[in-house]
């Protein structure tokens, strides 16, 4: 039933430090908070992200771009780091956490966790959102530039983007 809440924005999860890191797709990522800037992210348990996101107590979401689906859908398909290698991404270090950001994403919110619960069977990662880094022409002011593809995950393996049109009442 959780797919009625569909279509959702797509994230990539980056986890980990400098010795090990892995990067998962999310759709279950959301604001808690504006000031001060706190973010959630749910994981399964089940997951090598979930491992390192508990060890190193940190994270950053990159979201990515159209031109980045084949990297999302891999992060979302396969398990573990080896699948890093199958990726055409590149890390640069993060500012202010050792999990480094993507370099072809569109932005990267480094996150500090704050609190983590399990709720079913996932666990909800609250973090506080300490750096944000983004490319420039990817965002007019406080508005994304709907010219990139900001990905929108439909369901199952069907993704779509938003359109520059804005219905306002």
């Amino acid at each position: 039933m959780i797919r009625v809440l569909y279509p959702l924005r797509t994230y990539l999860i980056v986890s980990g430090g400098k010795k090990e890191t892995n990067v998962m797709t999310a759709d279950w990522v959301t604001i808690i908070s504006r000031n001060p800037f706190i973010i959630c992210v749910s994981i399964a348990p089940t997951r090598y992200t979930h491992k390192l996101i508990r060890k190193y107590e940190e994270f950053v979401i990159s979201v990515p771009s159209m031109e980045m689906l084949k990297d999302v859908w891999i992060a979302g398909t396969e398990s573990g780091p080896g699948k890093i290698s199958r990726m055409k991404i590149s890390f640069t270090p993060s500012k202010t956490v050792e999990t480094p950001s993507i370099s072809e994403a569109l932005a990267n919110l480094e996150c500090k966790v704050i609190e983590a619960k399990d709720y079913g069977d996932h666990t909800l990662f609250v973090a506080n959102v300490t750096n944000v880094t983004y490319k420039s022409d990817a965002f007019k002011g406080d508005r994304p530039n709907l010219r990139y593809k900001f990905i929108a995950h439909l369901a199952l393996n069907e993704f779509t983007t938003f359109e520059e049109k804005v219905y306002t009442p």
